[in-house]
């Protein structure tokens, strides 16, 4: 999955670098000749040195200056009530969950659905648990008949889950982050950052511009992601964050569209931290055999040691992914599982990392109708310049030599 892009940052400064993906023959560049955006091949590096260590410094120190913020927030009450209010019927609620159709709830199904509203981490032993407090299954052995589900009250659930002290090593999630700003007039080391990615990507300003904030990431000891997608699919009734407002389209699910990330390394972390690409390089894919025998491949606080790929956080590398793959027409295409990754366990000291997300809605007219309306917005030309290589893309936007003296976070 991954081709270390040694000789790419060791010939040269990341000041100076293109640092570009190797080419291969074959393969469209990211711009056809007809100027629309083309995704370039799966592909997967992780890059050392693509930050310096004084770059790597500041941006802590700037993440620091702004403030941190829980990363994974428990839901509210209102949330909670809003959640029981869902019409949705009991045998409906038993079809999603079975994942296999055999009528029957395994675990292992019950524990893919019960984190996705809840934030808690689910394990084999804590749905027992559930179970056995809400008289869920009789019999006491870990499956649920559509007979046994159907006795159930789903408010009991809820109260369970609701009275639970819940720690922070329960979380998904266990992290502090923040976001800092790297458009026009923010610090100029953020603005190179920007720069630097448009390169290593070889994706055009008005799309790598316009994606999110850099988001900045402290993980103390105790710290950890479970495995985790960075993006979701997205379906005719789902919208993108970033194109939703312009779309003018009410949608009942959303989704963040990111389909590059790219992940740096602030520092070195004295014991864990690990990424971790549990499934990298399987040949096939099955979400329900995630969970084998109690163990579970998503979790980054046990079975780290059991992944695929694990990259060990140095500081100044870049790790750089797509998180779909192309609809075979020079788009955006389906999701791609195997990009599953998360954060394992830190055991020892701290963890910083940042990550740059760039956003691209997976319906081309959305795409095209949100970059109209910022560049109109802005004065921008969106179509300017869209038959250029990637090198001429990444010179389009310049530092000012006194960006610095309007840095913004």
């Amino acid at each position: 999955m991954f081709e270390r892009l040694a000789s790419a940052s060791a010939s040269c400064l990341p000041l100076q670098c293109s640092c570009l993906p190797p080419a291969r023959p074959g393969l469209p560049t990211p711009w056809g000749s007809s100027g629309i955006f083309q995704p370039a091949p799966l592909l997967s590096a992780e890059i050392p040195d693509f930050l310096t260590e004084e770059e790597c410094k500041l941006i802590i120190h700037l993440a620091q200056l702004k403030g941190l913020q829980k990363s994974q927030i428990l839901p509210t009450e209102d949330y909670e009530e809003a959640m029981e209010m869902i019409e949705i019927s009991q045998m409906d609620i038993f079809n999603l969950l079975d994942h296999n159709q055999d009528g029957q709830l395994q675990l292992k199904e019950v524990l893919t659905h019960t984190r996705l509203g809840s934030g808690r981490w689910m394990t084999p032993e804590s749905v027992r648990e559930m179970y056995a407090a809400v008289k869920a299954d009789p019999d006491g052995n870990g499956v649920l008949s559509l007979e046994e589900f159907k006795q159930l009250n789903i408010r009991d659930f809820h109260k369970y889950m609701g009275s639970r002290t819940v720690k922070m090593s329960e979380l998904v999630r266990n992290s502090q982050h923040t976001w800092l700003y790297q458009g026009e007039g923010a610090h100029h080391v953020m603005r190179a950052i920007r720069q630097r990615v448009m390169r290593l990507t070889r994706l055009p300003p008005e799309i790598v511009e316009h994606s999110e904030p850099l988001q900045v990431v402290r993980y103390d000891q105790g710290g950890h992601y479970h495995a985790h997608m960075d993006s979701g699919p997205v379906f005719p009734e789902t919208a993108c964050s970033h194109t939703k407002l312009v779309a003018n389209e009410s949608a009942p699910f959303e989704t963040s569209c990111r389909y590059v990330t790219v992940l740096f390394y602030l520092n070195n972390v004295t014991g864990g931290g690990e990424t971790v690409f549990p499934i990298a390089d399987n040949r096939t894919y099955e979400e329900m055999s995630l969970i084998q025998n109690d163990v579970d491949l998503r979790d980054t606080r046990k079975n780290c040691d059991k992944g695929n790929l694990r990259v060990k956080p140095r500081q100044g590398t870049a790790v750089f992914w797509y998180n779909y793959l192309s609809d075979g027409e020079g788009w955006v295409g389906e999701l791609d599982e195997y990009a599953l990754h998360g954060g394992c366990l830190v055991t020892q000291g701290t963890k910083w990392v940042a990550n740059n997300w760039i956003n691209v809605d997976p319906n081309r007219r959305r795409q095209l109708q949100f970059q109209q309306e910022v560049a109109r917005y802005t004065g921008e030309d969106v179509d300017a310049g869209a038959g250029e290589g990637a090198a001429g893309q990444s010179e389009r936007v310049v530092d000012t030599p006194d960006s610095d003296k309007h840095a913004e976070l």
